[in-house]
């Protein structure tokens, strides 16, 4: 009688899924810098993006969350190219892709933004 059920619940586990859905944005910035732009004084230079992943088997490997976001974030800004220039990131997009089969789990954070150099 105890073998059935054993049975039962072992086969329950594998059948359920637990995969993970961010239907709705998530603002991982922290930042509190605000940059109006009404005036005609600036210029999109270029679109950037950043990207940094982890694989996670049983829970264990790979960054946090937030780890994740600080790599893609420094990998967008080394492409930027800001350095002795009047620029700024606006419009940045923090993107998380999940995927996963039983124990084992992906995640990719993708930042992204547009590079804007003032004129004035």
């Amino acid at each position: 009688m105890k073998k059935p059920a054993i049975l039962l619940i072992i086969m329950s586990l594998f059948l359920t899924s637990c995969a993970s859905h961010f239907g709705l944005p998530k603002n991982y910035n922290e930042n509190t810098t605000q940059v109006v732009l009404t005036k005609k004084n600036f210029k999109v230079i270029k679109i950037v993006k950043g990207e940094a992943q982890a694989t996670y088997i049983f829970g264990i490997g790979g960054l946090a969350k937030n780890g994740l976001v600080a790599e893609a974030k420094a990998k967008m800004l080394e492409t930027a190219g800001m350095e002795g220039a009047a620029r700024t990131v606006v419009n940045e997009i923090v993107e998380v892709k999940t995927s996963g089969f039983l124990f084992v789990n992906k995640y990719k954070v993708i930042v992204s933004g547009q590079i804007v150099e003032f004129t004035e």
